[in-house]
């Protein structure tokens, strides 16, 4: 029997691992949902309390992750891959830590106003991770692996969506954009944005790994 029948056959019995990483899933959905009403909200002291949740959001996704790297060091089988897990864990934290950055940004930089584009890729982000949510709740069992693969190729759709917003932002605001300070503001938090779809894309990448090995 090869190895990834034999990770099958443990997988359902799981009790460590799922758990898990459905719990850090679920707090990226509420981190990201946060990001979406921040880039929304043009009060300062309300953009101070969404930055401060995000903060909390950010330090809790920390914590579990650790509890996985822990959980990995003391489980002699795994349902998957040691450096797939890990992997996978290491990603979904980057994302969350990208958030975050972005949110510091915000409280950081100040800039005069919020643009679109800012409320447009967090919402891109938001879709996006709810798809990496939908794929690891598959990955518990695999019975239906279309579902990975159509989540994986959604991602892939929000990851190019999230591209074209930020290209056309960076053209408009050197073109209209006559304040450099703020031009430079906005660039490096459209920046983050950017590499936070980037990075949600390097979690299908992995999930579409453990696909292909568990097959």
């Amino acid at each position: 029997m090869g190895s990834s029948k034999i990770f099958k056959l443990f997988a359902p019995k799981d009790k460590v691992f799922y758990p898990l990483f459905k719990e850090v899933t679920l707090n990226l959905i509420s981190i990201s949902d946060k990001l979406v009403l921040l880039m929304q909200e043009p009060n300062p002291e309300n953009q101070h309390v969404l930055i401060a949740e995000i903060k909390e959001f950010e330090k809790k996704g920390d914590k579990v992750t650790r509890q996985i790297f822990e959980a990995l060091n003391r489980t002699f089988i795994t349902p998957y891959d040691r450096e797939d897990i890990q992997e996978l864990a290491s990603t979904i934290d980057d994302i969350a830590d990208l958030i975050n950055k972005a949110a510091e940004r915000v409280e950081l930089y100040k800039p005069k106003k919020l643009l679109p584009a800012y409320l447009k890729m967090s919402q891109v982000i938001s879709d996006a991770i709810k798809e990496i949510s939908i794929s690891i709740d598959e990955l518990k069992y695999i019975t239906n692996p279309d579902i990975i693969k159509n989540a994986c190729i959604a991602i892939n759709d929000y990851e190019n969506k999230c591209d074209d917003i930020y290209h056309l932002s960076i053209s408009e605001l050197f073109n209209d954009e006559k304040d450099t300070v703020e031009l430079i503001k906005n660039k490096e938090i459209l920046e983050v944005l950017e590499k936070t779809t980037d990075k949600i894309e390097d979690a299908s990448d992995v999930i579409k790994t453990i696909l292909v090995k568990s097959a």
